[in-house]
This record gives structure tokens, sequence and C-alpha cells, in this order.
């Protein structure tokens, strides 16, 4: 029964974690393009009402026409629509996600002792204390740079995000460290919004009701804010899909890959961010910021890309290399098949990771590929909790880098 409500936990969290999710990006995708397509009215009327920007478009068989007051209308509406909820709603499901899996279930998913032989308090401790110096340090970072623009905040912001990846990966097993680095950016997100953004709305909005001058430095915030969370976006994106591709969070220098593939993502977004005002460049959109996103990602193809012919099997003397499928069978049975069978005998385990079974000759046959990046990175048996020894590994390295003799 307890596996059964740990998997319908997980598998809720995981559905409210993602409809949250694409709530919450799709609106703030959607402003980031509307703020930056705005084009100045040309009606009387409008220039009068003080509309600062507008712009036309067409969706679902309907016109619509959105405008951007230069501070706020006239008069407010008797109805406001808030956008807060989405960004909440994401934080709160993720980081339960988080509680479930990662920390519930700490010595599995987040400690690999060969990194560093974390205690299970320890390790979350300092987890939950790098989530929130994370926003801290970002925070002081905008506020005493924040008159010197994002020329400035972005390469330190950067920086910040760049020497987190690294250290999390010194400390946490990498699958752990890319989910770790996720939420890092969401808690900065969420906060934006929490401290940032919405405060700074509501003063906007009561200063309007008060009668109040309106301080315009509240609105260059909140948009400075915004943009950050919209660069940040690709790179949380990239993480919630990570743990399926162990040949990232698995190589050597894992955490390089992380750094690359964040800032591919955040460059390729600033590129369609550029696009919005392509009508401010007589139609023309900067292509470095895109030519850089790409060539990370290619750099990252390249790195990860298994050697040629000269392979660890090629390496080895021919003392190390197994000929015979049943010794091969004997090392998977005793390491892989506990948790990857029909009905896993590890603890912990309600059923076979992913689907994939290694507890029949037939079976282990059809997942050579898998076992060769899983194995060779390292990142199977995970947190190598079967206890799989090097020999061990070398030798189904080598039957597998022989092309699975059998």
């Amino acid at each position: 029964m307890s596996a059964f409500l740990f998997d319908i936990a997980s598998l809720l969290g995981r559905w409210l974690h993602l409809i949250t999710g694409i709530a919450w990006i799709g609106a703030s995708f959607y402003f980031v393009w509307l703020d930056n397509s705005l084009q100045p009215p040309k009606r009387k009327e409008l220039l009068d009402a003080g509309v600062g920007g507008e712009v036309w478009a067409v969706h679902g068989g309907g016109f619509y026409n959105a405008q951007k007051y230069k501070t706020a209308p006239g008069e407010l509406p008797e109805t406001l629509h808030w956008f807060y909820w989405e960004a909440y709603s994401t934080w709160l499901s993720g980081f339960f996600l988080l509680c479930l899996l990662y920390f519930g279930q700490a010595e599995v998913y987040l400690i690999n002792p060969s990194v560093m032989p974390l205690s299970k308090p320890v390790a979350i401790g300092t987890a939950l204390a790098m989530l929130a110096g994370a926003w801290l340090i970002y925070d002081v970072l905008c506020r005493a740079l924040f008159l010197r623009g994002d020329r400035v905040i972005g390469p330190s912001v950067a920086t910040l995000l760049a020497l987190a990846a690294w250290a999390l990966c010194q400390l946490y097993s990498g699958r752990g460290a890319y989910i770790l680095f996720g939420a890092m950016i969401g808690t900065i997100m969420v906060a934006n919004v929490f401290f940032v953004i919405i405060p700074g709305q509501r003063e906007m909005v009561n200063a309007k009701r008060d009668g109040r001058p309106l301080d315009p430095t509240h609105g260059i915030r909140g948009k400075q804010r915004s943009v950050h969370n919209t660069y940040f976006t690709l790179p949380v994106l990239f993480v919630m899909i990570s743990n399926h591709y162990a040949l990232t969070y698995g190589a050597r220098w894992n955490w390089l890959v992380l750094i690359a593939m964040s800032f591919a993502g955040a460059a390729i977004r600033a590129w369609f961010v550029a696009r919005h005002k392509a009508h401010e460049r007589g139609g023309r959109t900067p292509a470095l910021p895109l030519a850089l996103g790409v060539g990370a990602l290619i750099a990252v193809i390249i790195a990860l890309a298994p050697r040629s012919s000269l392979s660890s099997a090629m390496e080895m003397s021919g003392a190390e290399r197994i000929s015979r499928f049943s010794d091969v069978q004997a090392i998977v049975n005793q390491r892989c098949a506990p948790c990857h069978a029909a009905k896993p005998t590890f603890s912990g385990f309600p059923a076979a990771p992913n689907g994939i079974l290694l507890d029949t000759p037939e079976a282990i046959l059809a997942h050579t590929a898998q076992m060769q990046v899983q194995v060779g990175t390292r990142v199977m048996p995970i947190g190598n909790l079967t206890q799989m020894t090097e020999a061990e590994r070398t030798l189904l390295l080598a039957w597998l880098a022989d092309g699975a003799p059998h």
C-alpha cells in the first residue's frame, strides 16, 4: 500500500507541476512578447489617456487590442487581473516533488558517496541552505547593481549560477545536482514574483487608489525581474528533462555540461526576445545570441560523443575481456536485476525504473545500448546501491564495447 501511495503522490505531483508550470511559463512568455511588441499609439484619444504603447493581434477567430499605460489609467477598472498563483503553485508542487523524491530518498537520488560521503540530514540541510542562499545573493546583486543595468547584472548573475552548478556537482550525485540547480533557479524565479514583482504592483495600485504619485522604480524593477525570469526558463526546462539522459548528468565534467546547456537555453531565449523588437530595427534580429546558443549546444554534443574506434574495449587487455554471456548475466543478475525486474527485490523500488527489465537474457540483450551509457557514466547502479565493483564494471563495459557477444 505504501508503494502505491508513493506512486500516486509522485504522479499527481508531477502532473500538477507540469500544468501549473505551463500556465506560468505561458503567461510569462506572453507578457514578455507583449511588452516588447508594443508600438506607439497613433490615436489622439489613446495619447490623451496616457497609453504608452499598443499592439493588435488576431487569435482564435478574434481581434485583440492590448494597451499599456505609461503609468496608470485615469481610473482603475473594477476588475483587475493579477498573475501570481501560477508561479506559486508551480514552486509549491516542485518543492513537494523535491521533498518526496530527492529528500525522502536522498540516499538513492541525491547522495553519491563516491562524490561526497554526506549523511542524509547534512545533504538535505545543505541543499535547503543553497536554495535560500542563491536567492539572497541574487537579490543583493540585483539591488546593488540596479542603477548599472543588466549589462552588469547579467554577467554577475551568470557567474553566481555557474559557481552554484560547479558546487552542486561537487557535493551531490549528478542527477541530484542537476535537479537542485533547477530548484535553485526556480526558487529565484518565484521569489522574484513574491518579493519584488507583486509587491511593486500592489504599491502601484494602492498609490493610484490613494491619489499618491506613482514611483516608476517599482515598474522598472518588476520588469527587470520579469525579464530575468524569462531567461531562466529554458535552463529550468532542460533540468526537468535531464534525468532521462544520463550522458549529461553522468558525464565526467557534468558541471560544465550543465553550465553550457543552461547558457545555450538562455542565449536562445534572448534571441527570441530580440525578435519581438525586430520592428524597431527594420525587421532585423541580431544573430549573435542564437549563434552563441547553438555553438554551446554543438560543443556539448562533441564533448559527449562516444569515443571512436579507440574505445575502452580496445584499451583493455585480453584477460580483462568477457567472451561468455553467462559471466555477464551473473553480474547483471546481482547488480542490476534487483531493481530492473518484473518484481524488484531491492527496497524502495515498487517497479523497475523507467520500465526497463534486465532479469532475462533476452531483456539484457535488448537494452545493451542503454546499459553502455548508464554503466559507462557510472550513474547505474544508482548510487551504486548494489555495490558493483570496479572489476565488474570494467568487464561489463568491455563486453558491451565488443558488441555484446552471446
